[in-house]
């Protein structure tokens, strides 16, 4: 990699001693660049003069570090929200020697493409759900099955990076990819959406609902009741518009903030999923920081996965109301809504595809106070 540092207001070249360009060589190069008449001639000559490091802390030179964050979600969500917190709070943090630039709504890629691209370190952030971690290390998706956690407390325990859980998914997600888990916060609990009344698992008989493409999401809305048909989130709304789909489902968050309520007539509070978005880094990134920024990192993410937690915790009743004022039907058990027969029927699918693959995991899990 190649680094252009800025210090102080001024461009300099990062370059090998035994390599010096004359002094009139030197400013025809920086007018080039500084004036923003930038010619690939004047590049070629530049580079040629540079000394390839890698532009990371550990570099003697480094001065700055930008380290870019790639996302699908909406800048206004609160997934969107939470990324610029984490960027707001590392350079708080470093005093600016640790920058991060945010890239929202899939500009970087779909959800498969961002995970790939944090472990080979095309981008160094990125946020996923578990079952999307999952992609890289499978054992990871176990923490995405339906119905698996007592409440938010139980959730925020298990996801939390020191509890013995994490850290051995942990570990063994380095291992494997070369990613790290930096945190994880409270995404919120998701939720059906369709366009009609869907009381119980026989309503969906025959349904096309779009499943997140990875295998316990597709678990749990064959579980629900449904066709699961992987849709990239970047694709949602065209396939709901054009009727591919007939419904997804997602945190009412996720709903309010894409404007789903706009093609989605009725929201089932069938709660299926708990669910946690984990932030993650590449390990050489995180390797190539300092202990103190290492430790900057660490403490800005402590602070964004309980501000951003509360954020979406203490917001969820609210944006209910905010969706039945926008003319979605609401239904939950006081209006019909069969849950326990719901959560019998995932209960079954999970068992069956993942009980022998997790089952472990799920203890563990489930021995966490």
């Amino acid at each position: 990699m190649i680094a252009l540092l800025t210090v102080k207001g001024s461009l300099m070249l990062a370059g090998n001693k035994n390599n010096q360009l004359s002094s009139s060589h030197r400013e025809r190069e920086l007018m080039a660049i500084t004036t923003g008449s930038v010619r690939i001639a004047a590049w070629t000559t530049a580079l040629t003069v540079l000394t390839a490091i890698s532009g990371l802390p550990g570099t003697a030179n480094a001065q700055t570090v930008e380290l870019r964050y790639g996302h699908m979600n909406p800048p206004t969500s609160a997934a969107g929200l939470q990324a610029q917190m984490l960027a707001d709070a590392i350079a708080k943090n470093t005093s600016g020697q640790v920058t991060v630039k945010v890239y929202p709504s899939s500009q970087l890629g779909k959800l498969q493409e961002l995970a790939e691209a944090v472990s080979t370190g095309t981008i160094a952030l990125s946020h996923n759900t578990a079952g999307g971690i999952g992609s890289l290390y499978e054992p990871f998706g176990a923490l995405d099955t339906p119905y698996l956690y007592r409440d938010y407390d139980h959730l925020m325990k298990v996801m939390d990076v020191d509890s013995p859980v994490m850290k051995k998914l942990n570990e063994g997600l380095i291992k494997a990819a070369g990613v790290r888990v930096l945190y994880a916060y409270y995404f919120g609990t998701r939720q059906l959406t369709s366009n009609k009344a869907m009381l119980q698992p026989s309503d969906l008989a025959g349904q096309k609902i779009r499943a997140i493409p990875f295998p316990i999401y597709m678990a749990a809305v064959q579980g629900l009741g449904a066709i699961p048909i992987p849709v990239d989130w970047s694709e949602v709304p065209t396939a709901l518009a054009t009727g591919q789909v007939a419904g997804q489902e997602n945190p009412v968050n996720v709903v309010l903030s894409s404007k789903l309520y706009e093609t989605q007539s009725h929201l089932m509070l069938t709660s299926h999923i708990m669910n946690a978005q984990v932030i993650v880094i590449n390990e050489k990134v995180w390797q190539k920081l300092t202990q103190t920024q290492r430790d900057a990192l660490s403490a800005a993410a402590q602070d964004v996965r309980k501000r951003a937690s509360e954020m979406v915790k203490n917001q969820e009743a609210e944006e209910t109301e905010k969706l039945k004022g926008l003319k979605m039907n609401v239904i939950g058990p006081d209006n019909g809504l069969k849950l326990d027969v719901y959560k019998a029927a995932v209960n079954k699918v999970v068992q069956e595809k993942f009980g022998a693959k997790y089952g472990d995991l799920y203890k563990e899990i489930a021995e966490i106070k």
